[in-house]
């Protein structure tokens, strides 16, 4: 079957996982806009950034017939500046019309911060402006609860935002059903340190059902690796799931939620 990731943050891997993620039938990935290992020292090197995952990385990508796509953003752990954050907003919208483009993300909360919350808040308000989608980072470990309620209250009382366009990202078994109540997407991402394993996420899976939840890999600077997809995969296929089941975690879901924007269509295999 076709496999597409969700998340994974290519500028941060090799060739060789293109190719490795190739022959896994990964036939599109998304990359969301995240911090860099360092706190970058000007505006100017987002719009770099930007630049390079939008315009080089699908390049790469093309290279293993895998359709490239990308979010764009300041990420939260660098959104405490506000002027400099505000900096980097003022350009997004350049960007927004590229056709690899997909919407706003990976926006959210790092530490919970007043700061983060207002950088969140304004960027919410330039994905609706624009009609975009927004993908969300939700904090790590102890934080996460407190940083993903306090999003939902935001957006669950703005109004003007629609559930079905927003996506939560790395969510566990205690965040997930909060997001999953309000109508909005979530995706369990596995990580071999700070999120979860195959084990976990397949469980979720068996307790909240296949409806709006997706699976992703992150593949960052981290001890990571993006063939934790596939792992997750074949847990669920070896605990007897129907195989309509998983071809909506790893391909119909992400097509169903992705699709929404109007730039994410895979182009037909042979």
């Amino acid at each position: 079957m076709k496999i597409i990731e969700p998340h994974v943050h290519m500028i941060a891997r090799t060739v060789q996982d293109y190719e490795r993620m190739a022959r896994m039938h990964t036939v599109a990935i998304c990359e969301p806009a995240f911090w860099a290992g360092y706190d970058r020292t000007s505006p100017a090197a987002f719009h770099d950034y930007f630049t390079h995952i939008s315009e080089f990385e699908p390049t790469r990508a093309a290279q293993f017939l895998i359709q490239h796509y990308c979010w764009v953003c300041i990420n939260p752990k660098e959104a405490e500046d506000v002027g400099f954050s505000r900096e980097v907003i003022s350009f997004i919208p350049e960007f927004l019309s590229k056709p690899t483009v997909l919407g706003l993300g990976e926006i959210g909360l790092h530490k919970s911060t007043a700061n983060e919350m207002t950088i969140f808040e304004e960027q919410v308000e330039l994905a609706l402006k624009y009609d975009q989608l927004i993908w969300i980072h939700t904090p790590h470990l102890d934080d996460k609860l407190y940083g993903t309620r306090k999003m939902l209250e935001y957006l669950s009382g703005h109004g003007g935002v629609n559930p079905d366009r927003v996506m939560f990202d790395h969510m566990e078994e205690h965040t997930l059903p909060l997001v999953l109540d309000k109508g909005f997407w979530g995706a369990m991402t596995v990580y071999p340190v700070t999120k979860n394993s195959p084990h976990r996420v397949i469980d979720a899976i068996e307790r909240f059902g296949t409806g709006k939840l997706i699976v992703d890999a992150s593949g960052d600077w981290g001890p990571s690796d993006p063939a934790t997809l596939h792992d997750t995969l074949f847990e669920m296929r070896r605990r007897g799931h129907a195989e309509s089941d998983v071809e909506d975690i790893f391909y119909n879901n992400p097509c169903r939620f992705l699709g929404q924007g109007g730039k994410f269509k895979l182009k037909p295999t042979r």
